[in-house]
């Protein structure tokens, strides 16, 4: 749940006809400077980054007692590099780069609902990955987004260092500006490798956040009608 300075944010992005135009822009300022502090990262600064990034796994892999030199290791630094620039190409896209158009004037005020979209991150803290599913609500005012723009969405702010909490803050804002809805429903459930590979080690822990905005946060029955049909099996 969210506390009272993030719900009156919140109402801001919710603008609809009863709002006044000063509202209206303050919603798209607050949008832009969102995005504004949104990090970018080019391909072109992926490419020059490699040899550093290559030369930091040789050292590491050195610092644990291997053989840098011994032929299953060879290429190994630079595969290495190249992988952690695609778990973490999101940092090349923004919401407004994938959506591309792709939001249409529609007269539909029902709820919308993708469910059991696949979800593959970094923890922050050990940068080992999390991943599993990630369910997302809303409920359109005029305006509907194509489908596959969703699970784009949570492509770009999956493929960064994450934590879960914060990956699903991320998606339910990233829709609610883009889109400007009555509500967004975000629920992500998911295995993180930490709890797993390591410490408490528990292999069948799984970690459930969600994030309601609008309707959802505001209507008991609206947001219980969409975990009625996100959690169904």
């Amino acid at each position: 749940m969210m506390n009272g300075k993030v719900g009156e944010a919140v109402e801001e992005f919710h603008c609809n006809n009863s709002f006044g135009d000063l509202k209206i822009l303050d919603a798209k300022k607050s949008a832009a400077a969102h995005r504004k502090h949104e990090t970018s990262r080019k391909e072109s600064e992926d490419e020059s980054r490699l040899p550093a990034l290559e030369a930091a796994y040789t050292g590491i892999l050195r610092h644990l007692g291997e053989d840098t030199d011994r032929e299953g290791l060879l290429r190994t630094p630079l595969r290495a590099a190249k992988a952690i620039q695609f778990f973490t190409k999101g940092y090349h896209e923004t919401v407004d780069d994938i959506l591309n158009n792709a939001v249409f004037d529609e007269d539909h005020d029902e709820m919308v609902i993708v469910k059991d979209i696949d979800m593959f991150s970094l923890c922050e803290h050990h940068l080992v990955p999390f991943f599993g599913k990630v369910h997302i609500g809303y409920i359109p005012n005029k305006k509907v987004v194509g489908l596959s723009k969703l699970a784009r969405i949570v492509e770009i702010f999956s493929r960064r260092l994450q934590v879960q909490e914060r990956l699903t803050k991320q998606i339910a804002m990233g829709i609610s500006e883009a889109l400007q809805p009555k509500g967004v429903a975000v629920v992500v459930e998911a295995s993180h490798m930490c709890m797993v590979m390591r410490g408490v080690q528990k292999l069948n822990s799984r970690t459930m956040t969600s994030t309601m905005l609008g309707a959802y946060l505001e209507d008991p029955k609206t947001r219980d009608e969409f975990l009625t049909f996100a959690m169904r099996a």
